[in-house]
């Protein structure tokens, strides 16, 4: 049986919430990755640990902070509605947002783990014909972390997908707004005609989720043999 637009909305909405929210928080992860990979401040255990605290949190207690944070009276979204005319609440940008909060800890240690395993005899070496740290970092370093860095997004897609508990906190559950797959499955759920459409999201959910891992094992196979010859992965 073919999606109703209902249907289809939701699965729109939730690619592109998933998508936005990895676009966003790429660049960050990338430099929080790297600080926690290669320097050394006092604090780095207490901030490695803040970084990865959505992992442990109830997803509700992210999306309540988010709500006192973002909300309309809350520092952060006061701010960006006074002065920019940003509003994230009961937005599809605010659902990007618990998202990419939710998915951030993955994308950071996939790409941090990619940067602890490069041979820094490489990057050395760049140094030593004369590249400054700033091209070191964009012709050796963050090619050879691409594995890491492609895993690391497409977990956090994945994440973001399957987001529930941070997204109905913060921004509700809205009908072409910010009900998402997840928000829509637990929607049909609780009416008596929703079983075949809960099942049909429900599917849907694990073809993407299976896709995206399969893509990333895939990407990484090729981006490893390209850097390091057929031998990477056998």
């Amino acid at each position: 049986m073919p999606l109703t637009p209902e249907e289809v909305e939701v699965l729109q909405l939730s690619l592109k919430v998933a998508l936005w929210s990895v676009l966003v928080s790429l660049p960050l992860a990338i430099g929080i990755a790297y600080l926690l990979a290669r320097a050394s401040f006092p604090g780095k255990t207490l901030f490695d640990a803040a970084v990865h605290l959505p992992l442990v949190l109830p997803p509700v207690v992210v999306g309540y902070f988010l709500l006192l944070a973002f909300g309309r009276n809350g520092p952060v979204g006061s701010l960006l509605n006074d002065w920019f005319g940003v509003v994230v609440m009961f937005k599809w940008t605010g659902a990007a947002l618990a998202a990419s909060v939710m998915g951030f800890p993955l994308m950071v240690r996939a790409i941090r783990l990619s940067f602890e395993m490069i041979d820094r005899k490489l990057e050395a070496a760049a140094s030593t014909l004369g590249a400054g740290r700033l091209a070191v970092f964009a012709t050796v370093t963050l090619p050879l972390a691409l594995p890491g860095v492609i895993t690391g997004m497409l977990l956090s897609f994945a994440r973001g997908l399957g987001e529930f508990g941070a997204t109905i906190t913060f921004v509700s559950n809205i009908p072409g707004e910010t009900r998402t797959l997840p928000l829509a499955i637990y929607t049909y759920t609780q009416v008596p005609s929703g079983d075949e459409p809960a099942l049909r999201l429900s599917l849907i959910a694990v073809a993407l989720s299976f896709a995206a891992l399969f893509l990333s094992e895939v990407l990484v196979r090729r981006a490893s043999r390209r850097m390091f010859g057929d031998d990477a992965h056998s």
